[in-house]
């Protein structure tokens, strides 16, 4: 069964927690890919029972913190975790397939907001808020050093989660593969790359917006069709990861409403 409090806000983790032995493992075997976002695995916690955890996260590639006790009595304030915490996913996912079908059903070419490691779920609520009013269809993101679609997701977006699907996928680089084999342009943000304002942002396309410190990562840097950069006069040479991804999804929600191909 799910145990959640209900006197007190979960401090840590707004999803919604699983914990117990029995009903981890129930839910961890029942549970489907998308649905799972986490597990948190206590590091003292007997083996086999640590192994059977490890084998059922197997199929679903889901990542399992191994954590000190305090941190699993934190997330459930106080209450028997039995030395695991499974997190699932407060709200619903889409795929890939979704969202380029929700750009066929609209009859418009694909517009796609890769985010590669953004960590921040402000910032992921915040780019969701915008992709929803720029006309995006839908938005990718990793399982792994990512922020997930939380109720501190929901909240920043204002709303929008419910209306722009999420795709979330093992491998960043594949889906970028994909989304190029089905003719989308893949974009990403660069100091070197091209002035965003003299870009040609029509036709399918993808924009790829990195990590709030690291930027887009090489494997994925490979893949880009090109890159382009936001002039700045400032000291500062960069911006905050939703800031830059509004300016260039408007870019491209400017493009589209001037007729631009």
């Amino acid at each position: 069964m799910t145990n959640k409090p209900t006197n007190k806000p979960t401090p840590s983790v707004d999803e919604d927690l699983v914990f117990g032995r029995h009903p981890a493992i129930a839910a961890l075997q029942s549970a489907e890919e998308q649905t799972v976002n986490k597990v948190f695995l206590q590091d003292s916690v007997q083996k086999e029972f640590a192994t059977q955890i490890l084998n059922l996260t197997k199929r679903l590639h889901v990542l399992v913190s191994r954590v000190p006790k305090a941190k699993l009595d934190d997330l459930v304030q106080g209450q028997n975790h039995q030395g695991v915490v499974v997190a699932l996913a407060a709200f619903p996912y889409a795929t890939i397939d979704d969202i380029l079908a929700k750009a066929k059903a609209a009859g418009q070419p694909p517009f796609i907001v890769v985010l590669d490691n953004v960590e921040d779920p402000h910032n992921l609520g915040s780019i969701i808020r915008t992709a929803d009013a720029a006309g995006v269809h839908g938005v990718i993101i990793g399982k792994h050093r990512a922020a997930l679609l939380t109720g501190t997701v929901a909240k920043a977006s204002a709303g929008a989660i419910s209306r722009v699907p999420v795709a979330r996928v093992t491998n960043l680089s594949r889906a970028i593969e994909s989304l190029k084999k089905q003719g989308v342009w893949v974009f990403g943000t660069a100091v070197n790359g091209e002035d965003f304002t003299q870009w040609n942002a029509g036709g399918p396309i993808a924009i790829v917006i990195g990590n709030e410190g690291k930027g887009i990562s090489p494997g994925v840097a490979k893949l880009l069709d090109g890159t382009v950069t936001i002039p700045m006069a400032g000291q500062i040479q960069s911006l905050n990861a939703s800031v830059a991804a509004g300016i260039i999804m408007y870019k491209v929600f400017l493009t589209r409403r001037d007729g631009g191909h």
